[in-house]
């Protein structure tokens, strides 16, 4: 009898030792990347109403031409914004898919309901990560058994529902937009994974490929299978990251208005939400993006357009997470977030005109 309980002794000791690894990774790594340097950066941001310069202009105020050059220029200062936070999302996801049981984390977030996914987006708002930092994160829990919705939410919510990013925005842009972002931002995230939720009601026929087939926790060395499931995400995530933050950063000059520009027409505005939704951007970028916009009386329409469409979603987090969920619900995430940025620009229109 002894023998025939030894592995499952051993499978939920091995659980256990996971989870309080992943919590103090998580705790000790957010406060390091996320908790503190935020806590700082607001405290600056009350005292000079501002970010700093936007990453997409240069220092002048004008848009640099495409080019490689502009392209390898941005990489540089946008992996150099967005390294740690990466590296913690590389290290938090091995850890899940290596020591996390898959039937623990189903029973957490692996039902299709409500609670799912309100859970998916309560866990999210500590994070505060980036759409591409915390893809990783995505595609771990998405292996583990994490459902469609939860992870949707989980997913947009930690970009968009970012706690730091609302107080900066209240800060530097004022309570309009900052609750702008929180009213449109809640919307979005709860109605995307709840809409994702339904559509993927077929997932586990869709997604037969997502469910980690490697060995299961208590099987093998778990040194072994962490250091393989690391190389193995860097190997599969890294390279095309960097390959599309190039690519956008040397077009970028096609993706946002010239601050020189008289007015942006609504067509224009409706072109900005689905660029917005496709560009990519370090935590916080469109703060200071939009707050140029404003100062140089592009309008509020086409800046709010760009604040709900920037942060939640981008051409490299979908590449990330592509084998994580279905295809529809990747164009479905995109379509509201375009949709989103309309309504923002729409709402921004009748009520912060001046």
């Amino acid at each position: 009898m002894s023998s025939e309980l030894t592995p499952v002794r051993s499978y939920r000791r091995e659980g256990l030792v996971g989870v309080a690894l992943l919590l103090g990774l998580a705790l000790v790594g957010l406060y390091l990347v996320k908790w503190d340097p935020y806590f700082h950066k607001a405290l600056r941001a009350l005292a000079t109403h501002s970010l700093g310069n936007p990453i997409v202009y240069d220092r002048s105020g004008s848009m640099p031409r495409p080019s490689l050059a502009s392209g390898v220029g941005y990489a540089l200062t946008y992996f150099k914004a967005v390294w740690q936070a990466m590296l913690l999302g590389l290290l938090m996801a091995t850890t899940i898919e290596t020591f996390i049981p898959r039937d623990w984390l189903m029973r957490l977030l692996g039902s299709r309901g409500l609670r799912a996914s309100a859970l998916g987006a309560l866990l999210a708002l500590p994070c505060m990560m980036c759409t591409c930092c915390v893809a990783p994160v995505v595609r771990g829990i998405r292996r583990r058994g994490a459902s469609v919705g939860s992870a949707t939410a989980f997913f947009l919510g930690n970009p968009t529902l970012n706690p730091a990013v609302i107080v900066f925005m209240l800060f530097v842009l004022g309570w309009r937009w900052a609750l702008l972002r929180l009213v449109l931002g809640l919307a979005l995230v709860l109605g995307s994974a709840a809409i994702a939720g339904r559509l993927a009601d077929s997932e586990r026929v869709d997604l037969a490929g997502v469910y980690d087939p490697q060995p299961t926790v208590g099987e093998g060395n778990p040194i072994q299978r962490w250091v393989r499931n690391f190389v193995s995400l860097l190997v599969k995530l890294v390279p095309e990251y960097v390959v599309i933050v190039l690519l956008l950063g040397a077009l970028r000059a096609y993706f946002f208005p010239d601050l020189q520009s008289a007015s942006v027409p609504w067509w224009g505005v409706i072109l900005l939400a689905l660029l917005g939704t496709l560009f990519v951007i370090p935590t916080a970028g469109e703060v200071p993006i939009v707050q140029a916009m404003l100062a140089a009386g592009l309008g509020p329409a086409p800046a709010a357009a760009l604040l709900m469409t920037l942060a939640p979603i981008s051409l490299p987090s979908i590449a990330m997470v592509w084998t994580s969920f279905p295809r529809r619900v990747l164009l479905l995430l995109s379509a509201l977030t375009c949709a989103c940025g309309v309504l923002a620009a729409a709402i921004a229109a009748a009520v912060m005109a001046t």
